[in-house]
């Protein structure tokens, strides 16, 4: 399949590298395969979601991923999404996918490390990757291989397609300075920033979307992490926490995952696993992208409004940074998977952090401080 041919098929000319990569990968793809399209079989599909429909940029990537496979098929091939709670709660997305009782899925895979802790890769680990990078390991570094050969062993197979970028660190409704200040506290925090939460004295729940707020304003939770201003703002945090601290050194990138049964997939024609990997692909960066575009001016609203920004002392960061590694190399020595994908992901990030510091951080450096752009509170 040619590029400029493929590009005319998306229709808004938005294609990763990944997507057009997925046809060399598939040389039995000819010119005149999406020629076919009319021929293929006409396949109904369910896709469950982690998410709210209110999070109009997070629920709307999945949204997305429909809309173009029903466009790049003209109708043949159609998947309806739902929200969390319509079919499974937002953490039951995985076992939904794997026992079909939907075709496929849109979800963090950090929901699921407790069937195998390296699964938490594919969305994003404390002091990991940021979304470029992410991305880079994922399409290109081996990453998204690697995690296919655990969600095999589920049956399932996965994509990534959408993206945050770094996360806020959350909302608290007192102000944590020393890492004492976090002994005893109540926060809901997922993946494996949980588990060094924990390690540092934070007493951890894991609450799907809709029983945050309420949670926050009953007092049953200290804190609450969730995504970023806009998806924060529509929750509601800013109302029932005073206090937003940055960054979310347990999220700098997290990667939002679309599963398909692996039995289904193997079904499908070589078509249609092209263009569910394009969709895919397209709702990754374009997630990204409005998230990057949105949340600056959100961020400005919220301060207006009275919420105090904040940054994680060094103290705190320091300390979850040790443990966060101490972590990763007891999985290490206690899961094979882990080690294969930690090593992978340990190597890549060594590699990358090397460029970024020489060119990426050192620009974003200067214009920051030359532009003054964090206003002030």
């Amino acid at each position: 399949m040619k590029r400029r041919h493929l590009i005319t098929i998306i229709g808004t000319g938005v294609a990763s590298a990944y997507a057009l990569n997925s046809c060399h990968q598939n040389p039995s793809l000819e010119e005149s395969s999406l020629s076919k399209i009319d021929s293929l079989p006409s396949l109904v599909w369910r896709m469950a979601t982690s998410w709210p429909k209110s999070l109009d940029i997070l629920f709307g990537g999945a949204e997305r991923i429909c809309r173009q496979v029903d466009m790049m098929t003209n109708g043949r091939f159609t998947i309806t999404p739902y929200g969390a709670g319509e079919i499974v709660d937002g953490f039951g997305v995985l076992d939904a996918v794997a026992d079909g009782t939907v075709e496929c899925g849109h979800s963090a895979s950090y929901y699921y490390f407790d069937r195998s802790p390296a699964l938490a890769f594919g969305s994003n680990v404390p002091f990991g990757l940021t979304a470029q990078q992410q991305n880079a390991w994922l399409y290109d570094g081996g990453g998204s291989e690697l995690l296919n050969k655990i969600y095999a062993d589920l049956g399932i197979i996965s994509f990534p397609a959408g993206n945050t970028g770094v996360q806020m660190g959350g909302w608290f409704k007192q102000k944590i300075n020393e890492v004492s200040d976090l002994k005893g506290l109540k926060m809901r925090i997922p993946g494996l920033g949980s588990k060094v939460m924990n390690r540092l004295g934070v007493i951890v729940q894991v609450l799907p979307a809709a029983q945050i707020v309420p949670a926050l304003f009953a007092g049953e939770v200290d804190a609450v992490e969730w995504n970023n201003p806009h998806d924060d703002e529509i929750m509601g945090l800013n109302e029932a926490a005073p206090y937003y601290y940055y960054p979310g050194w347990w999220e700098p990138g997290a990667t939002y995952e679309l599963q398909v049964n692996l039995n289904e997939w193997n079904k499908l024609p070589k078509e249609y696993q092209t263009i569910l990997q394009i969709a895919a692909a397209n709702a990754n960066i374009t997630m990204l992208a409005e998230y990057n575009a949105t949340n600056g001016k959100v961020l400005q609203r919220l301060m207006q409004r009275g919420t105090q920004l904040l940054p994680f002392s060094k103290d705190i960061m320091d300390a979850a940074y040790k443990e966060a590694f101490q972590l990763y190399e007891e999985y290490a020595s206690q899961d094979e998977n882990f080690l294969l994908v930690y090593e992978s992901w340990q190597k890549f990030r060594e590699q990358i952090y090397y460029w970024i510091q020489i060119n990426e951080l050192n620009f974003s450096q200067f214009v920051t401080q030359a532009s003054n752009s964090i206003p002030d509170q």
